[in-house]
């Protein structure tokens, strides 16, 4: 007698080439429209569903997993970021939670760099000029941005997508610096010749351009705090490419507008889609709608690994990509 096929539920629209791939494996339920489900529609989901596919617009907390039926055995995320996620209480109920993490590294660190360009070369002001059809010709003194070759580099965070970003910089001429909770091996240093600094207060009053590249866990939740953020020199720019609570946003509004940071260049808020009305106002603001890894390769190398963990996990093994509360 042939086994039964594993029943899945995802919650958003996928590549169709992930969606056919799945729907050849498992016993799946697609998204029809590209929209959040409903917390109504996710707690049904996870009454009648093996494993949930969610992807970060989807908050797994403690109640909706308290409601989740007995047959509910893996959250397999369509991502990397499981700060959305209940981790512990899923593991409490038996529920495991798993990841995809290393896919976007380099997509992410790519856009990071343009995000850093956008924003000290003016590259949105430019593009405004040009389609509002308001340039006049070119003027030695227009639109003068900084050059980022020779300045400090400040990354938080460098592991997978912070290294990604260290190893572009270094091409552009930046010195690379970095806080981490651990100090890399001599070697990885020695590579993108970095320097790491102990102390994050110390290494963000002496870069010009600081890179947040950690994820958003308690620890890290306004990480840069207002008290932080004040230490920075009033030339220097902030680029968030990881998760916009780990910033707080009001301050780096307050100091953007007094002039007390020179810019910021954003792909993530601390609120999610509802966006500080403020920063859409400054012209030394660049902003992007959470789309540093969004290509079609990396967003289909996802599903892959989301595939790999459903099909570990139904072989009865234990998923690669498995998220234990002590890794957060």
């Amino acid at each position: 007698m042939p086994k039964q096929r594993l029943s899945v539920v995802v919650t958003r629209r996928l590549p169709e080439a992930v969606e056919t791939r799945l729907s050849e494996l498992f016993d799946v339920k697609l998204r029809d429209d590209d929209t959040p489900m409903s917390r109504e529609e996710l707690v049904a989901a996870m009454k009648d569903a093996d494993v949930l596919v969610p992807t970060l617009s989807d908050k797994i907390d403690r109640s909706l997993i308290a409601q989740a039926g007995d047959r509910l055995k893996l959250i397999a995320n369509y991502g990397a970021g499981v700060d959305h996620i209940d981790v512990a209480t899923a593991r409490q109920r038996g529920v495991l939670v798993s990841n995809t993490p290393g896919v976007s590294a380099d997509d992410t660190a790519d856009m990071a760099l343009a995000l850093i360009l956008g924003v000290t070369r003016r590259i949105p002001e430019g593009l405004q000029r040009m389609h509002s059809g308001t340039w006049d010709g070119w003027a030695p003194t227009a639109l003068l941005g900084g050059r980022i070759s020779g300045k400090r580099l400040g990354i938080l965070g460098m592991g997978r997508i912070g290294t990604a970003v260290a190893r572009r910089a270094q091409a552009f001429g930046m010195q690379i610096h970095y806080h981490n909770r651990r100090r890399l091996r001599p070697e990885i240093e020695e590579k993108h010749d970095a320097t790491y600094w102990e102390s994050l207060d110390q290494m963000l009053a002496r870069m010009d351009v600081v890179s947040v590249n950690c994820p958003h866990t308690p620890s890290t939740f306004h990480l840069l705090n207002a008290r932080r953020l004040k230490l920075m020199k009033p030339g220097a720019v902030i680029v968030n490419t990881s998760r916009g609570e780990v910033i707080d946003e009001n301050a780096m509004v307050r100091m953007l507008k007094a002039g007390e940071l020179a810019g910021a260049g954003l792909d993530v808020y601390e609120h999610g889609n509802e966006v500080n009305p403020d920063l859409r106002e400054m012209p030394n603001v660049v902003m992007l709608p959470h789309i540093s890894s969004a290509t079609i390769e990396g967003r289909i190398e996802m599903g892959e690994k989301v595939i790999i963990n459903i099909k570990t996990f139904d072989d009865g093994h234990r998923p690669p990509d498995l998220v234990v509360p002590a890794m957060l």
